[in-house]
Parts: structure tokens; C-alpha cells; sequence
């Protein structure tokens, strides 16, 4: 079954209090929604061990910035540090996204991910959970294909230097937001 996902992360256990803004943009770089989950209070840090370093990813201090863009493909998520560094970038591959009755941006997850971590290395992660899922009949054959080309295509076209740009305009964007 696709997980449905919904960008003020309801759900998330890990996290005991959180702040959540977001807007819907249209500007010459993005059409969609721009939101972001500030952390307040963890039960313990976020540590994903990747390219054999340990690397925290939420915590006190830290604030997912999450970009839907309107009709795309992906979700796009940057974990920015208490120091407002950029730990990563995190592209779900989803196969739809929407608004739900409360007005909360949403997508549904197509287990497919391709992860970004400065200053340039790109990883594709979950592609035993896709696999899972189209042998368990849960996703369609022409679901899988079109995961794995929205990854190859965020893959081939990565530009760290763009990502970084883009990511801090909207988290300065996002910020404003915050009273």
C-alpha cells in the first residue's frame, strides 16, 4: 500500500513538539508548496548511518524545509542544522500529491529515494521496499517504472550548487512566515 504522507508530519514519534508553517508559492522558480517542520523537542536525535559516517538529521534546533512541487513527482526535503547548514537533501519519488479537508499538503510515497549529502555525493535508497512492493502487487508495473525514471532523471540532472540556492531562498522565504 502507498503511504500517504502529509507535510506537517503528524505522525512523527520521534519528535515531542514542533512548529509547522507553509505556504503555496508561484514564482519563476517553483510552483507549489514550500513548508517547513521546525524542531523543538526530540526524544533522541535522528542518526542515519550513510557512506560509512553517522550523520544527524533531526534533532533540537533543526528544521525540515519540504518543496511539493505542484504536479511533480518527487517531495523535495533539506534537513538544515541548528547552525542552518544543509545536512542533506532528501527527494521522496511520490506518485501523486494533494491537499487534504484540513488544507495540509500531502503525497503519496512511492518508497523510491534519492538522498543528497554536500558536497556531492548521491545515493538511491529504498529500492528493495519497491521491488517489495510491486512483487506484493501493492504498486503497478507501470508505478515501479515510473519511480525509478523520476529518480534517474533527479539523479542525472543534481546541481548541489542550485540545490543550495534554492533551499536557502525558500527557508528564507519560510522563515518570514514565522512570528
Amino acid at each position: 500500500m502507498v503511504e500517504r504522507k502529509f507535510l506537517d508530519r503528524p505522525n512523527w514519534r520521534r519528535v515531542l513538539r514542533k512548529r509547522f508553517y507553509y505556504t503555496y508559492i508561484e514564482d519563476e522558480s517553483f510552483c507549489g508548496y514550500i513548508a517547513a517542520v521546525f524542531i523543538d523537542k526530540t526524544r533522541e536525535p535522528l542518526i542515519k548511518n550513510m557512506l560509512g559516517r553517522d550523520f544527524c538529521l533531526a534533532k533540537e534546533g533543526y528544521v525540515w524545509l519540504e518543496c511539493l512541487p505542484k504536479g511533480g513527482k518527487y517531495c523535495l526535503t533539506t534537513m538544515i542544522n541548528e547552525k542552518q547548514e544543509i545536512v542533506q537533501w532528501y527527494f521522496d519519488i511520490i506518485r501523486e500529491s494533494g491537499v487534504n479537508d484540513r488544507g495540509i499538503p500531502y503525497f503519496d510515497d512511492m518508497y523510491l529515494d534519492v538522498v543528497v549529502l554536500p558536497p556531492d555525493n548521491i545515493l538511491l535508497l529504498d529500492e528493495d521496499e519497491l521491488n517489495e512492493a510491486l512483487d506484493n502487487k501493492e504498486i503497478s508495473k507501470e508505478d515501479y517504472e515510473a519511480a525509478y525514471k523520476e529518480a534517474k532523471r533527479i539523479m542525472e540532472n543534481i546541481n548541489v550548487e542550485q540545490l543550495t540556492a534554492f533551499s536557502k531562498k525558500y527557508f528564507k522565504t519560510i522563515k518570514a512566515l514565522v512570528k
